[in-house]
């Protein structure tokens, strides 16, 4: 069973080396690419079960024993992040489809966007802090040639702010590497978190955790953002929906991994000002949600308001904050993409980018219009769907540790966010037809299956909450307990 723990890494890798090899051959490429996905989730569920189950398990590749060498460990919260996300893939894989042209199928994208996942899904499991960083680097590389696919002027504009930024964090990721190695002497996360333990409140370990808080900030979106609404509305929409739901949730899973494991000593300092970064995150994110009309900035400004949803609850610091934090990662990824994925919709039936300029799609377009409406209610927080119960669970972690100040904030949050959207769909979904029906644009069926799947994978994960929860809690117990981690790693 461990070494299916590889998986998640492994067979992206293959299949992308592969589909290079098959670059002219498209519908075969689509075949595979499906094929490999539905593997890969059934392998995640499988493995969540066992780690239900079981308990953390642990893969050590080469035979080397914790705490040499490197190692993967499959807890509940990267399996859950593991499963979301090759879901999450999978549909925009299928959205591509009929989005990408036979060029842009040839110029490697399905490889590309394999590779980004494997790094997304390396991160979450790696149990090695410079193994993390190897993934991180694998997730970027493909994810600098997929942010420029197509070569259009304002692409290559925004990429270079993207590449630049994420040089310099992985520069500086590096630097917090070897100073944490130089004071501490392991790689090794539960290591690390023992050794750390074991020095106690010490001012080099509070700075160094300050300096990785920084380096996971600038490629989570958290407040250092600058890059992100220019670099995530440039790509094309199958792309920009994998941005816009996996890279920030792996700067978020690392700093609520670190934060919870091995930097724990001084919450008064560490957890505090990441509470004061989310809610300034929160407070520029739903400005600048507010401020634009086109609505692929408007998207890539809500994922800037999720990040500061889930960091907040980190702040609170409780087991049922983190729960909450969890439940709306999982209900993120999916909203996001599904939201990137109805923006681009919208721009390819109306060949604008302003909701102003669109207007009563929903004559034309009934279901899609239904399925804006789905979206606008699921990230609002609203129930049935799965950002309502995130949100509440949040709720109850941050009246626990008696943040009534980020409680209040993150309701005002929620109901801009409502605002944000609320007038595209008004301006958009509804009002008076602009597009004669001599002029209707065909619907491709895989696009609207891809968004009315994640919807229904939203509805599921707020209705069935009851058979999801059982696993968010064996998560947020090993967060808010990191001996129960330590001890699955390091066996004491």
């Amino acid at each position: 069973m461990t070494n299916l723990m590889a998986m998640p890494l492994v067979l992206p890798i293959l299949m992308a080396v592969l589909l290079i090899f098959l670059r002219n051959y498209r519908y075969v490429q689509r075949v595979l690419v499906v094929v490999t996905l539905l593997v890969m989730i059934g392998m995640s569920i499988v493995l969540l079960q066992h780690v239900h189950t079981d308990g953390i398990l642990r893969l050590d590749f080469g035979g080397w024993q914790p705490p040499f060498g490197i190692l993967f460990v499959a807890d509940p919260f990267a399996v859950l992040l593991v499963l979301i996300a090759t879901i999450v893939t999978l549909f925009c894989m299928v959205y591509a489809f009929s989005s990408f042209s036979a060029r842009y199928e040839r110029m490697f994208a399905y490889p590309l966007m394999l590779l980004m996942l494997a790094g997304v899904n390396g991160s979450f499991l790696t149990g090695d802090i410079f193994n993390l960083f190897v993934c991180f680097e694998v997730m970027l590389l493909a994810s600098y040639a997929l942010i420029a696919l197509g070569g259009r002027t304002e692409q290559l504009r925004e990429s270079l702010k993207y590449v630049i930024t994420n040089i310099i964090a992985s520069w500086l990721f590096l630097v917090a590497i070897a100073f944490l190695y130089g004071t501490i002497g392991t790689l090794n996360m539960a290591h690390i978190a023992q050794r750390v333990q074991e020095v106690g409140s010490d001012p080099l370990i509070t700075t160094i955790a300050l300096f990785f808080l920084i380096v996971f900030a600038l490629k989570g979106g958290l407040l250092l953002f600058f890059w992100l609404p220019g670099s995530y509305s440039v790509p094309p929409v199958p792309i920009a929906a994998m941005f816009g739901a996996l890279l920030t949730k792996v700067g978020m899973y690392a700093i609520i991994r670190t934060f919870t494991l091995m930097f724990t000593a001084q919450p008064e300092i560490t957890h505090q000002l990441i509470t004061i970064m989310a809610i300034i995150t929160l407070i520029a994110g739903s400005l600048g949600a507010l401020a634009y009309r086109d609505i692929r900035q408007i998207a890539a400004f809500n994922v800037i308001i999720g990040v500061g949803f889930v960091l907040l609850a980190l702040g609170a610091n409780n087991e049922a904050a983190y729960a909450g934090a969890i439940y709306y990662m999982m209900h993120d990824m999916v909203g996001k993409a599904m939201l990137f994925l109805i923006c681009g919709t919208m721009i390819y039936l109306t060949k604008q980018e302003r909701y102003d300029d669109m207007s009563g799609l929903i004559r034309h377009y009934p279901l899609f219009g239904w399925m804006f409406l789905v979206v606008m209610v699921s990230l609002t927080g609203m129930p049935p769907f799965s950002g309502f119960v995130g949100k509440v669970m949040m709720g109850e972690g941050l009246v626990a540790s008696g943040s009534y100040v980020s409680l209040a904030i993150g309701f005002g949050a929620s109901v801009i966010i409502l605002y944000s959207l609320l007038r595209v769909m008004l301006h958009a979904i509804f009002g008076e037809t602009m597009i004669a029906d001599e002029d209707k644009v065909k619907l491709p069926k895989p696009m609207l299956l891809s968004i009315v799947v994640l919807g229904a994978v939203s509805l599921y994960l707020g209705t069935s909450a009851e058979m999801v929860l059982p696993y968010v809690t064996d998560a947020a117990r090993v967060l808010a307990d990191p001996s129960i981690y330590i001890e699955a790693i390091l066996g004491k």
